[in-house]
């Protein structure tokens, strides 16, 4: 298979799996997508229906990831997707399940449930995919040699996840960005109480979109990249966004009995590589009806899938909330779908992205591409900190399960899309314990907490607090990196 930059440098050369995993950015700016999305046949999917969640995402791995010898790729989709790594102990499911199916109940008609994904090490989505990328990313320094510096940022999970997919892997460091003070307590623990010296924290003076920017600008300073061996673990690593394909194949078979039947996930969303991996899924032919972007507070891409317009907002204009990984207003994935969107045309791509930096947005609605988002299934909503805390609250006492605040938000907006007779899954964000404040003042109880993580914010904390300044970041880099 070969990867094409959604900004068309590099047309006429030919990228692997391997040659991008790596990486991040293309040399462009742009993001790396195959050049063609791999269909799914009923034969196919019907095979697939049966299979252990390790050997599902081998088959669907194995369709991108070409160049990896079958053999070594499985190996690595049995080594992580193991119920030693991905402990159920939630609802007696077995934790073989990996991603159990939590049904809550039938409303106006539609069968309402929740996917669980946050039964990783980090107690979040996020580990679904990064710990693939861990194992990924050791396995290709080993045959290549090398060594990776990664460099990354937060608005709460991802850090976590990273850092615990990556220490003590041989050959990587990991250099992460966070907004100062803006994560949860439960969150900003994870992250810097490990003492790992192959971990790096970076507190950011500003928030998320400042991180980001940063990690973007590093990116595209190729030489300094290359001499420092620079790589990313965000969504725009291609290699993230496909591992979260395959949970959607899999909550699709949990709630289905035949491949007859359609179904819609309803995703809360920030950066859109959680939901980019959702349409890339129905792309790949998944029967998926809707595809429900849930946003909090910061509302752009709800804004986008109401009116067609992308507005960006700067650090004065984007909220700290009770739901904080979505705390985002530039969504990096969002590029993947707009390049499908506008018919895989570059040029217009790049036109459109470079408006964004010059500017803050671009409008599509009076064109005819935006009339085609219903046509991929998109359709959003918005929710507040009372919908949020609203919702914890009611569906605790009408189910009897305790959600976080980013679920609620999926919740909250996916009952705003329920249809007759489709079943409506949302995407499980994170447990509740990582968001304590909120489930206090929700339910005026203390959240549910596993063993592992008792007395987790009264350990040391190792971190570092820089400026917003790409520079600076560099220069740390630097100073702790070996040529």
């Amino acid at each position: 298979m070969n990867y094409l930059s959604t900004r068309g440098a590099g047309a006429g050369e030919h990228h692997s799996f391997s040659d991008i995993l790596l990486g991040g950015l293309a040399r462009d700016g742009g993001l790396y997508l195959p050049a063609g999305y791999p269909r799914v046949g009923a034969d196919e999917l019907a095979r697939w229906r049966a299979l252990p969640y390790a050997d599902l995402a081998f088959e669907i791995l194995a369709k991108f990831a070409t160049d990896i010898p079958a053999d070594d790729l499985r190996a690595i989709a049995r080594r992580t997707y193991t119920a030693a790594t991905y402990c159920n102990t939630r609802n007696g499911t077995s934790a073989a399940d990996i991603t159990p199916l939590r049904g809550l109940g039938v409303e106006h008609g539609a069968s309402l449930a929740l996917l669980e994904l946050s039964n990783g090490p980090t107690l979040a989505f996020k580990d679904m995919a990064m710990q693939l990328l861990g194992n990924l990313f050791e396995y290709a320094l080993a045959k290549a040699g090398e060594t990776l510096n990664i460099l990354g940022a937060t608005s709460g999970d991802t850090g976590s996840a990273a850092e615990y997919a990556m220490r003590g892997k041989r050959g990587v460091r990991v250099f992460m960005l966070s907004p100062h003070r803006k994560m949860s307590a439960f969150q900003t623990a994870q992250m810097y109480s490990l003492q790992d010296p192959n971990i790096f924290n970076l507190a950011v003076e500003g928030v998320f979109d400042d991180c980001q920017d940063i990690v973007k600008a590093v990116s595209n300073d190729h030489a300094f990249k290359a001499r420092y061996r620079i790589g990313t673990v965000n969504s725009i690593n291609w290699a993230r966004v496909v591992a979260q394909v395959v949970y959607y194949f899999a909550g699709y078979f949990a709630a289905t009995q035949s491949n007859d039947e359609r179904v819609s996930f309803a995703v809360p969303s920030g950066n859109f590589g959680n939901v980019c991996a959702g349409h890339i899924a129905r792309m790949m032919g998944l029967p998926i009806e809707r595809l429900v972007v849930a946003t909090n507070e910061n509302d752009v891409l709800d804004e986008f899938f109401r009116t067609g317009a992308y507005r960006v907002r700067g650090a004065a204009e984007t909220w700290h909330t009770s739901s904080p990984s979505m705390d985002i207003s530039k969504a990096s994935n969002f590029e993947r779908f707009v390049y499908d969107l506008l018919g895989r045309d570059p040029a217009r791509v790049r036109q459109l992205f470079a408006d964004v930096e010059e500017k803050g947005g671009f409008d599509l609605a009076a064109s005819g591409d935006f009339a085609r988002v219903r046509e991929f299934g998109f359709v959003s909503g918005r929710s507040t900190h009372a919908d949020r805390i609203a919702t914890i609250r009611d569906v605790y006492g009408r189910y009897g399960t305790m959600i976080d605040t980013h679920t609620a938000d999926g919740v909250k907006v996916a009952r705003e899309h329920l249809q007759p007779g489709v079943p409506m899954v949302v995407l499980e964000t994170a447990q509740p314990v990582k968001f304590g404040e909120s489930i206090r003042e929700a339910l005026r109880r203390e959240p549910e907490r596993p063993a592992a993580f008792a007395g987790l914010e009264d350990l040391p904390q190792r971190f570092e607090v820089v400026p917003a300044d790409a520079r600076r970041v560099k220069d740390y880099i630097a100073a702790h990196v070996a040529d």
